[in-house]
C-alpha cells in the first residue's frame, strides 16, 4: 500500500488535513507503479516563493512546485519514492475565491496537476498530453 505523508506548515486558512490525505491516497493508488509514495507539503506565499526563486529562477510565488525523487535515492532503498511536492496554501485560496469553489477543491485540483509531474508529465514540452490527463482526473475524482 503507498504512503503517502501531507505536512500542513501554514496557519493562514484551515484546511480539511483527513480529507486532503485521503484524496493523495487515491492518487498514489492510481499510480499502480513501484514508485507510489510521495508527500505535500502545505506552505505559504513567502516559502513556496523562496523555492520557486531558488529552483526555477522566479521571483514569485506560485501555487504548486513539484521534486520528482526517482534519482535522488540510493540503490538500497527498497521502494523508489515518487517525490514532493509543495502547494501554497494562500495562493490556492486566490485561485479558489476566483474560481468560485472551495479551498479543499483547489488544493486537491493543485494536487493532481503536481502528482503529474512527479510522474514525468511536463505541460511546458508537451502537445497537451498532460492538460488532457489533468482535466480528465478532474471529471473523475472532483
Amino acid at each position: 500500500m503507498p504512503e503517502v505523508l501531507v505536512l500542513n506548515r501554514q496557519r493562514r486558512h484551515a484546511v480539511p488535513l483527513n480529507r486532503l490525505r485521503r484524496f493523495a491516497l487515491g492518487l498514489a493508488d492510481r499510480a499502480r507503479a513501484e514508485a507510489a509514495d510521495f508527500s505535500v507539503l502545505l506552505t505559504t506565499d513567502r516559502t513556496i516563493r523562496r523555492y520557486n526563486c531558488r529552483f526555477r529562477g522566479k521571483d514569485e510565488p506560485t501555487d504548486v512546485l513539484s521534486f520528482p525523487g526517482r534519482d535522488s535515492l540510493p540503490d538500497c532503498v527498497d521502494k523508489p519514492y515518487l517525490g514532493d511536492m509543495m502547494i501554497s496554501v494562500e495562493t490556492a485560496y486566490r485561485q479558489a475565491l476566483t474560481r468560485n469553489h472551495s479551498l479543499e477543491r483547489e488544493i486537491c485540483t493543485l494536487m493532481i496537476h503536481g502528482w503529474l509531474h512527479l510522474l514525468g508529465f511536463d505541460h511546458e514540452l508537451d502537445q497537451g498530453q498532460m492538460r488532457r490527463k489533468e482535466l480528465r482526473l478532474q471529471r473523475e475524482l472532483l
